[in-house]
């Protein structure tokens, strides 16, 4: 399972919808969170079937802008929880052992009313205990180093962000990829880079699904990069794991033997008994 998350700046155009169904197709992600959709349920419910998806909510868009939208397969046991125009809180397993929390998230765009973005983070954690992974364009950084050109950021204006974060108890993924998630080209050819979109998580969610990462994606149709999460340790039940040679098995007696003669007979012809020769870096030849 793995999670898509993107500002995609409005799916009227046909190119960004190609570019969405590409990303799909490429990383295969179970739960898509998509911010300012600028579009009305009739699209988003032709997206949903294109896009192969089972499950579809949406927040509607404002005077043809802002809306979001959540898409999931069924494999997923996912319960949507509230919701608002910045916001689409789920819960995966409700009712159940194991239970943990997932929320979609857009921070307003107009500076003046961004306190109100990080009063609903803290409205959200008071809501219930669970592990909690938020991700989406929170149109904040952190940190100044999380921007590049442009006019330097107020400290107060990112530390009521920082504030949010802490009461929140999440801590950043971190990322692969570009430093940075949005840009900007201006006509009298200055630019902007900053890192608007992030991954959160809190401790119980980190200790649950150790591991996980975040990758800023390639974007063409967007000045916003799309994030690919993939959490660890968060298979499907008809997930396999790929085979790993482990080298503690060298250890073992009569290890290198049972290897030996079983590369011996392998038949090419036959996948399942195929013996893939990248333990040749442990002696074996």
């Amino acid at each position: 399972m793995s999670f898509l998350a993107w500002n995609c700046r409005g799916l009227g155009n046909p190119c960004t919808v190609r570019e969405l169904g590409d990303l799909i197709r490429a990383k295969d992600p179970s739960v898509v969170f998509l911010a300012e959709t600028w579009a009305d349920e009739a699209r988003l419910n032709d997206i949903k079937r294109n896009l192969s998806f089972d499950n579809l909510h949406f927040v509607e868009r404002i005077n043809r802008a802002g809306g979001l939208a959540l898409f999931w397969k069924d494999s997923v046991d996912l319960h949507v929880e509230t919701s608002s125009k910045n916001h689409i809180d789920a819960v995966v397993g409700k009712g159940k052992e194991g239970a943990w929390r997932i929320t979609g998230f857009y921070g307003e765009p107009v500076t003046h009313k961004r306190m109100e973005s990080w009063n609903l983070l803290r409205e959200l954690n008071s809501r219930m205990t669970l592990p909690w992974l938020c991700f989406g364009d929170f149109n904040e950084i952190i940190r100044q180093s999380e921007k590049l050109g442009g006019s330097v950021r107020s400290q107060a204006q990112m530390q009521i962000f920082r504030e949010a974060i802490d009461e929140c108890g999440f801590m950043d993924l971190g990322f692969t990829g570009s430093q940075f998630t949005w840009k900007r080209h201006f006509n009298d050819g200055h630019s902007v880079w900053e890192r608007l979109d992030r991954g959160m998580a809190n401790s119980d969610w980190l200790l649950k699904f150790a591991g996980t990462m975040v990758h800023h994606l390639s974007s063409f149709t967007s000045d916003h990069c799309p994030l690919w999460i993939v959490p660890r340790n968060l298979l499907s039940p008809s997930a396999s794991k790929p085979f790993r040679f482990e080298e503690m098995w060298l250890t073992e007696k009569g290890c290198t033997d049972t290897v030996q003669a079983v590369w011996a007979v392998s038949d090419p012809a036959d996948p399942g008994t195929k013996v893939i020769k990248k333990i040749e870096r442990c002696g074996i030849d």
